[in-house]
């Protein structure tokens, strides 16, 4: 199984954010850290998953089982449901992107136990503020 950790970080909302992606394999581990537009935290935490999805292909892991796991109920409540009211687009986009899988798992998380993808999605943030 494949394990997807993303979070995003937003200064101001809408304003300056970044993303935060953990990818844990059974061979290895990738620690990643995105800048996004200036958004909203929600649009953030959307565009979190898609970068960490990409990012999934890009190293050729898409098949088997995918668990993605994220801290925004608005997230996982908008995939489970395959319904966002202001964001269908973006989900659209990430069914897509979910589709070579063969089962897709969508896990909430209180903050607390996704502290590893909301740290690289810190220090992206203030590496932003640093340039």
């Amino acid at each position: 199984m494949i394990k997807l950790y993303t979070d995003a970080a937003t200064r101001g909302n809408p304003g300056p954010s970044a993303a935060g992606i953990l990818i844990v394999t059974p061979e290895r581990q990738y620690q990643l850290q995105a800048p996004l537009p200036n958004q909203s935290n929600h649009d953030a935490e959307f565009a979190a998953v898609i970068l960490g999805l990409k990012q999934l292909a890009n190293r050729g892991l898409t098949t088997g089982i995918l668990q993605i796991n994220v801290d925004s109920k608005l997230v996982v409540q908008s995939l489970e449901k395959r319904y966002a009211k202001h964001y269908q687009a973006i989900v659209d986009q990430i069914l897509a992107l979910e589709a070579p899988y063969s089962m897709v798992i969508h896990q909430w998380l209180p903050d607390r136990q996704n502290q590893g993808a909301h740290h690289l999605a810190q220090q992206a943030l203030t590496h932003l503020n640093d340039c």
